[in-house]
């Protein structure tokens, strides 16, 4: 599962891992992707997508018909 959310498009950030002597080493932070479904009024249908904790959030905040136009823009199949 790609750790990219549809809403967002959060992606995951990249840093160092530091041990207790102070050895650096790459480490990878992912963002918090979950798969959540959702039923679409318009198209009578439901929708899965996957969506970072913040992207359900801006859903709650929006609603699901605007957050579907949103992903539409950038391209993203729903």
């Amino acid at each position: 599962m790609s750790a990219v959310c549809m809403l967002t498009g959060t992606k995951p950030g990249f840093g160092k891992r530091v041990s207790h002597s102070h050895r650096r080493t790459n480490r990878r932070f992912d963002p918090n992707i979950q798969t959540k479904r959702y039923f679409l009024p318009s198209e009578r249908r439901t929708v899965k997508l996957k969506l970072s904790a913040r992207g359900m959030k801006t859903i709650d905040k929006i609603g699901i018909e605007a957050a579907v136009r949103r992903m539409r823009a950038r391209g993203v199949k729903v």
